[in-house]
């Protein structure tokens, strides 16, 4: 992650972010029932909107490709400035920044589909960060909740 600025929003290069997507993707069994989320905040910590359903039976690493797929479709609503994607999925962060291959069909599929979503914004930085990140959290509890609620999540 980057440095702050002054008015609170993070700098990447010379460039204040814009918009954050914090965004997270599980199943229950991977694979299993699954569930995406996603929370949108502007530079100055305002919430501007979010979601959370399930997503049907699906595998823990495809949950996190969608939830950032539906993620950029979010912040697309909002914003086609500077996005940072904030993520606690080493393995979207790495392949969407160029780091890892990717050796799965489908995933290789879904990361085609972000790739043309993120293609909306001047720029988009994806960071990895720990389950215990405070909005990664909140997300992380929404998507649970989505999965609670429908019946084949529990």
């Amino acid at each position: 992650m980057g440095a702050m600025d002054g008015a609170g929003g993070r700098l990447q290069g010379e460039k204040a972010i814009d918009v954050y997507l914090y965004c997270d993707g599980g199943s229950r069994g991977n694979p299993g029932p699954g569930a995406i989320g996603a929370l949108l905040v502007d530079n100055a910590g305002r919430e501007l909107d979010s979601y959370a359903t399930c997503i049907g039976h699906t595998t823990n690493n495809r949950a996190e490709y969608t939830a950032l797929i539906r993620g950029l479709e979010l912040a697309a609503k909002h914003s086609r400035g500077r996005l940072e994607c904030v993520m606690d999925s080493q393995l979207v962060v790495n392949q969407m920044s160029g780091r890892w291959r990717i050796r799965d069909a489908e995933l290789r599929r879904l990361h085609e589909e972000a790739k043309k979503r993120a293609a909306l914004f001047s720029s988009v930085v994806y960071s990895h960060v720990g389950r215990e990140e405070r909005r990664i959290k909140q997300v992380d509890r929404a998507l649970n909740e989505a999965l609670d609620a429908f019946p084949h999540g529990r």
